[in-house]
């Protein structure tokens, strides 16, 4: 009986065994179970064209904008009177930057107080000179001699007055100083210069920098394989280490005309607004270069590429839980992600995530019964 038990329960066992299924395997494709733990590791992203870059990651350095920026030195010696206006301040074109008692200012003034004086002089001379020619008491030679010194006399008078002019001088004063003037309106940046110092004129470094600081210049050195990638009103993006998750916009303005022979490199120069004043002139930037709306492409992730050979792949999700290997070209590769050749069109579901898993889960062969 013990016997007969044993078998009826093991037979009992056998009938409740639910049926396996066959699986039909297909080259290139997955199929995961609906319930299978591994579909939380695969995650999928549909694809879309977009702006790809065009170069790798470009290092450059922000600068002032040349085209809003005066070094300014003082045309004359002298000693600085007062103090200097402040680093960081707003000036306009014509606000004070210092004065100077200058020696060489007391020089200009005294000529043109001269030249006036001999010009009135010589013009006396020469009005003496007509009435007595007018009278017969002088010859032609001397009328002549006396009007050449008149010509001499406003020859010199306008000397004097040009080097008056050039120092912003009114020549109505007469006290030997100089006041050093802003070029252009923008913010006093680099300041060169203490109270009571001794000004020349061929000091190398300027007294004073003044900078619109609202708009600056990005430089970037592009290497000749690559130039013609870039072009003239061309848009950039400009990361900097003092703000890593933010962009700035940039435009490129002036494309180098020479090539450094020793590094095979082109300078090329960018606008950078600046209306927080954030960035800084000096900080080092990163530029990324990417196409217009007119050229667009599919960048994915290298997350979802695996190698075999020399052919790289991707899976893309073809319908629920249900995977297909597919063959893709890529053109330029970056850090994390890369610009598809060929391969992939927008819409599809890449599988950004998992695809080695799924490449591992295609060599498995399936159980049968």
């Amino acid at each position: 009986m013990a016997l007969t038990l044993l078998l009826t329960a093991c037979n009992g066992a056998g009938e409740a065994l639910p049926p396996v299924e066959t699986v039909s395997k297909v080259a290139g494709e997955v199929t995961i179970a609906p319930d299978s733990p591994k579909k939380a590791y695969i995650k999928t992203r549909e694809l879309q064209l977009s702006s790809h870059p065009l170069l790798e990651p470009l290092a450059g350095k922000i600068s002032y904008n040349e085209s809003l920026t005066s070094r300014i030195s003082s045309p004359v010696a002298g000693r600085v009177i007062g103090t200097p206006i402040a680093l960081g301040t707003a000036v306009k074109a014509g606000s004070s930057l210092l004065e100077l008692d200058s020696p060489d200012v007391a020089d200009v003034e005294a000529d043109f107080a001269k030249a006036q004086a001999d010009l009135t002089l010589a013009s006396h001379a020469y009005q003496r000179q007509q009435e007595l020619y007018a009278g017969k008491a002088v010859a032609h030679k001397e009328l002549e001699q006396a009007q050449d010194d008149l010509s001499r006399a406003r020859s010199e008078l306008q000397r004097a007055q040009d080097r008056l002019k050039n120092l912003q001088l009114n020549g109505k004063q007469a006290d030997g100083r100089f006041t050093l003037h802003a070029t252009l309106p923008g913010v006093v940046v680099e300041r060169n210069v203490n109270p009571g110092m001794e000004i020349r004129p061929e000091i190398a470094e300027p007294l004073f920098v003044v900078s619109d600081i609202k708009k600056l210049t990005v430089l970037m050195e592009v290497f000749e394989v690559n130039l013609g990638k870039i072009r003239l009103g061309q848009k950039l993006s400009i990361s900097v280490p003092a703000y890593p998750k933010q962009t700035f916009p940039a435009t490129v303005e002036y494309i180098g005309q020479v090539l450094d022979e020793k590094t095979r490199t082109v300078q090329v120069r960018c606008e950078l607004p600046n209306p927080d004043g954030r960035l800084l002139p000096g900080m080092y930037a990163t530029i990324n270069v990417e196409s217009g709306a007119d050229e667009q492409a599919i960048v994915i992730p290298l997350t979802a590429v695996f190698t075999e050979g020399d052919a790289d792949f991707v899976f893309v999700a073809v319908a629920e839980n249900h995977y297909k290997q597919k063959p893709v070209e890529l053109g330029l590769r970056l850090k994390n992600t890369a610009v598809v050749s060929s391969g992939l069109q927008a819409g599809e579901q890449l599988v950004t995530e998992g695809a080695l898993m799924l490449r591992a889960e295609e060599e498995v062969e399936p159980e049968t019964h």
